[in-house]
């Protein structure tokens, strides 16, 4: 019983030995083929001269970041921006950071912020595509128009009268001030959600509906858990975006206790000079959570973010 299993296995190890060979022969035959062709060794050359050169500017600024985040004050400016610290044991920045920049708060209420904005982002978002995309009324190209032309509009022009309401309103220095621009800035994820909603087939609704079920309930139990996809590409984007946002929470969280981690850095500048070795390990500290997620996430990152360019 052993020797047809022996013989097969062996078998197979010559055919995948064979096509093995037959591969690299081809890849030598096109790589002879494209030497022997000076205008293909030219764009060969500059295509992966090319990708050289952007991974090196990608890539430099963080590892200089990192090398620095080691360093004292005098050794940042007195040695290369890219060299080596004199020990990777000096800590002393990262310590500054978290006690002197309060980046614990900063993480805290970052955290808090995104959260409430991305729950009434969805729930806000996908009721709006919702009716939208399933009920007709008096006033629904207005309101297509509407939306339309406040994305056409350039931010900066509105920053001022933006300021004026949410200062009547007594927000400064409280967290809703930004979850409010966060959730009504955010036009484009009305359409996001509108082309998912086009793949959804009516006959769903429909069917529902001969049931017994309540708008509300076919959104619910059949409309919400089919945009699971735009849901995630809007979490994605959404995050990426309040996560590295300055200027809201710079305009209107300027007391010590609102700091964000994008804010937080700001208190280690001034007129009399920049503690760049301590902003450079608030930096790399900041890095991380959003290193982590995309290594875990970057499946459901690319798949997301290209769902949300081509979907209908």
């Amino acid at each position: 019983m052993s020797q047809p299993s022996t013989a097969t296995s062996y078998e197979e190890q010559r055919l995948i030995a064979k096509v093995e060979r037959s591969e690299r022969a081809m890849r030598k035959a096109r790589l002879k083929k494209t030497l022997s062709n000076p205008s293909q060794v030219f764009w060969l050359t500059f295509k992966y001269l090319t990708l050289a050169l952007a991974s090196l500017a990608v890539l430099v600024p963080p590892y200089s970041v990192l090398m620095a985040s080691f360093k004292t004050l005098d050794e940042y400016y007195n040695t290369s921006k890219v060299g080596f610290p004199e020990t990777f044991a000096n800590f002393s920045n990262y310590v500054k950071v978290f006690t002197d920049g309060n980046l614990g708060l900063a993480f805290f209420n970052t955290g808090t912020i995104l959260m409430i904005s991305l729950f009434f982002t969805i729930v806000f978002g996908t009721q709006v595509a919702y009716v939208l995309s399933r009920f007709d009324f008096r006033g629904k190209k207005l309101v297509l128009l509407a939306y339309v032309v406040a994305m056409v509009i350039p931010a900066v022009t509105t920053q001022v009268a933006t300021f004026e309401v949410i200062k009547s309103l007594g927000l400064i220095n409280h967290k809703a001030a930004v979850v409010l621009l966060y959730i009504g800035a955010d036009v484009v994820m009305i359409y996001v959600f509108l082309q998912f909603m086009k793949g959804i087939p009516v006959e769903l609704d429909e069917a529902a509906k001969m049931e017994g079920a309540s708008y509300f309930l076919i959104y619910r139990k059949i409309i919400l858990p089919l945009l699971k996809p735009a849901i995630a590409t809007i979490i994605i984007l959404r995050t990426i975006f309040i996560y590295n946002d300055f200027y809201f929470p710079l305009l209107y969280l300027p007391e010590a206790s609102q700091v964000t981690v994008s804010t937080a850095l700001y208190k280690f500048t001034s007129v009399f000079g920049t503690e760049w070795t301590t902003i450079s390990a608030g930096i790399v500290i900041i890095l991380v959570p959003s290193i982590v997620i995309f290594l875990t996430l970057q499946k459901q990152i690319y798949a997301g973010v290209t769902n949300g360019a081509v979907k209908g």
